[in-house]
């Protein structure tokens, strides 16, 4: 974060204030007017608190969030900047947006509002959707990702997949990243701390009259770390980042622009202690991307319009080997060596033209075109009387196409205090299942498939503090190649059939909200219901035969809640100047979390890795103004993670660990408090330091064997470890510099 101001440019200030996604600068400017704003620079700190915070992704396009029916949530460059996460799941786990398993440094699984990631990251077979810069990363493992070249997060809650298609049945979040037009000057941060642990962050942006650029370099690493107390130095958690960032903007004319980006993100020599505390595996996973943009309007800006060309390449490498598995109920010798590959490929064109039909009236249109190429392989090397021969990859091999029509309309009426909304997609797909390593048996077959969602809302301004919205949505995930034309024999023996007739999963949602905001304070509450339908699961043809069909699951997800956000200026409200005095909260709570697909064998029918409630609260104390020599702030804040129910792959003792091998587990709640102070030694210097868990709990978002004595997990299957913890209190110093 910068705090010294850039050159003025033609509508700069509106660009800064309302960023869309990679560069969605036309529909910037159409809140500016034509280029007639050559005001100094305002950044969000130094607008009154009155002004609402636009918001981009819910509608695709920049709207005060008090016109939207959704349920929003920002995470902003300040934040970001006052944060010690070490990766995107850190920061949505500060802001305690959802369920996040922190499976371990380099994988994540989340759910929102009861639809869930993919446990590996997987983004083809997820229910939450993950963007950079408005289109779709493609990975939903967030661990992967680095917050350092972030300018900020926004999150939309519910299904939303009018705009943006498939994988939105539970939430949108998406990863903005930085530009020139978001960005001045150069800085430093250098961060060391517990374990080993270091990471740099440098960057660099400036602008002409008609260019614009940013350039961002960051690396780190951490050892394996100590868990909390009670625990030990647990091997194989170590890890390595490395990223890079650059953009180019060329501003061709008043309501012209033209933006080129170039990303690379990764974790790599992580290490993946899984289920059975193995001390041997290791991850590589990276995303990198390209994006070229370019957004215009007509001089009364009545139209403006976004054409968006992305490529990226999502890689996961998992060198991996367990010299024990299990077979049966008995430990047997397994692999000194298994690697597998996993690569995705991406090409995609995104067009968004903007019409304003009539007073008061704001039209979007949009055509999305993709495909995409999945290709895996693997090699398994047994140890002495282990598994023989190779085996399929992980993920068998699939190319689809994917392309969709849609609009969203938005109209404002009673003097603008109403806005009524409604959208309608229709998206048409080709998946075919390809040939993949060691599976001699798959046929290769192409299936098609299509489905439409649809959206409509309200919002009311009641009065100058209280804004109402409802609003109800759709969402969908499409089938996968395995799923729709798969005919392959799986690693145990067992055929398994695709299902051409499978339905796309989908979900649906009402909710009511408000927000109730003031020049020094802000509140917000939604009650919320999201029913998720037509799970795709593998059915048995019977107890005789060793086949399975995909079908669609007849029982519902149901889940029920309400969520807040809520933020005050103490310091503004006490007429203390000077001062900085900030207290902030997020948060919800599930009144219904069931699965009503739930086995009658089990204990319970609670939806499996969600919480029940989860918060996240702070203040933030000090005094001096961003720049001042001597100013300081403290930040404390604490992060409860509600109760969980999780079936465990683990193989617990019985009866310590479990009273039985298939028994649910409820996770009891517990609440982690971090620390994080910083002074300001010159006007561009600034030291800092923080501690993270800092009563030194000995817990785990997910795992039910922690590292601590007596060890719940059966030693027999353990490969190298016993359970595993959080990372424990961890230190950390750090410098930031501006040039």
């Amino acid at each position: 974060m910068h705090d010294h101001p850039a050159p003025d440019r033609p509508c700069a200030a509106a660009l800064r204030r309302h960023r869309p996604h990679s560069s969605c600068l036309a529909a910037a400017l159409a809140l500016c007017g034509a280029a007639q704003a050559q005001a100094p620079i305002q950044t969000r700190a130094a607008t009154t608190g009155a002004l609402d915070p636009v918001f981009v992704t819910a509608t695709a396009r920049p709207e005060d969030r008090s016109r939207i029916a959704a349920t929003t949530q920002t995470i902003t460059q300040e934040a970001i900047a006052r944060s010690s996460a070490r990766s995107v799941t850190d920061l949505l786990a500060e802001n305690a947006v959802g369920f996040l398993s922190e499976w371990s440094a380099a994988q994540t699984s989340m759910n929102i509002r009861g639809a869930a990631t993919d446990g590996q990251g997987r983004d083809f077979r997820s229910q939450v959707l993950v963007l950079v810069n408005g289109r779709r990363a493609g990975t939903a493992n967030l661990s992967k990702l680095s917050p350092s070249d972030v300018e900020r997060i926004e999150i939309v809650r519910g299904p939303g997949s009018v705009v943006y298609g498939s994988q939105n049945m539970g939430g949108v979040v998406n990863i903005i990243v930085k530009t020139g037009a978001t960005e001045s000057g150069s800085s430093v941060d250098v961060t060391a701390g517990s374990w080993e642990l270091w990471r740099a962050h440098a960057q660099t942006a400036g602008a002409s009259d008609r260019f614009d650029w940013y350039l961002g370099l960051s690396g780190g690493e951490r050892g394996d770390y100590g868990s909390g107390r009670g625990g030990t130095t647990l091997a194989n958690t170590g890890w390595e980042r490395r990223g890079a960032s650059g953009a180019l903007g060329w501003q061709l004319a008043d309501h012209h622009r033209v933006e080129l980006q170039l990303r690379t993100d990764g974790i790599y020599n992580a290490g993946f202690r899984g289920s059975g505390a193995n001390i041997y595996s290791r991850d590589d996973r990276d995303n990198r991307s390209l994006d070229l943009t370019y957004e215009g309007a007509t001089p009364d800006q009545r139209v403006t319009w976004l054409a968006q060309a992305y490529d990226l390449t999502d890689v996961d490498e998992f060198h991996w080997a367990s010299p024990v598995v299990r077979s049966g109920t008995a430990a047997v010798p397994g692999t000194s060596r298994d690697h597998n590959q996993r690569t995705l490929d991406v090409r995609g064109l995104r067009l968004q033209p903007r019409l304003q039909l009539g007073q008061g009236n704001d039209l979007l249109l949009g055509l999305d075109w993709e495909r995409s190429w999945l290709r895996s392989d693997r090699e398994r090397v047994a140890l002495p009387g282990g598994p023989g021969g190779q085996v399929a990859p992980y993920d068998n091999n699939q190319t689809e196409q994917v392309h969709a029509l849609y609009f969203e309309d938005a109209q404002t009426l009673l003097d603008d205090r109403l806005t009524l909304r409604a959208g309608l997609r229709k998206t048409w797909g080709r998946t075919r299942f390809d040939a993949t390593p060691n599976l001699p048996l798959a046929v290769r077959t192409t299936r098609s498939y299509d489905t439409h969602t649809w959206s409509t809302g309200a919002t009311f301004k009641a009065s100058e503090l209280l804004n109402l919205r409802a609003g109800a949505s759709t969402g969908f995930r499409a089938p996968t190649a395995t799923e729709l034309a798969s005919d392959f024999t799986a690693v145990g023996g067992g055929r398994i059939f695709g299902n051409a007739k499978l339905k796309p999963e989908t979900s649906r949602q009402i909710e009511v909200g408000a927000t109730l905001q003031a020049p020094l304070w802000r509140l917000d509450a939604a009650l919320f219901q999201n029913t998720i339908s037509d799970r795709i699961t593998t059915v048995s043809r019977g107890p005789a035969t060793n086949t399975s069909d995909y079908a669609n699951n007849a029982a519902d997800i149901v889940a029920r809640g309400v969520e807040f956000q809520g933020s005050v200026d103490l310091a503004r409200a006490l007429q203390r100047p000077g001062r900085v005095f900030d207290a902030f909260a997020s948060g919800y709570y599930h009144f219904d979390m069931r699965d009503k697909g739930a086995a009658a064998t089990a204990n319970t029918d609670k939806v499996q890795r969600m919480y029940r409630y989860e918060a996240s609260a702070g203040v933030r104390y000090g005094q001096g103004g961003p720049r001042d020599v001597g100013a300081w702030t403290l930040q404390v804040y604490a992060l409860l993670r509600g109760p969980m129910w999780y079936d465990t792959e683990e193989i617990l003792l019985v009866p310590q660990g479990e009273p039985g091998s298939t028994f649910i587990h409820r996770k009891g709640a517990f609440t982690v408090w971090n620390l994080r102070a910083d002074y300001r030694v010159s006007p561009g210097v600034k030291l800092f330091a923080g501690v993270n868990n800092l009563f030194d709990l000995n817990r785990h978002p997910v795992f039910i064997a922690l590292d601590r004595t007596p060890c719940t997990a059966n030693p027999a299957f353990q490969n190298g470890g016993c359970g595993t913890s959080m990372p424990g209190r961890e230190l950390l110093v750090g410098l930031h510099v501006d040039f």
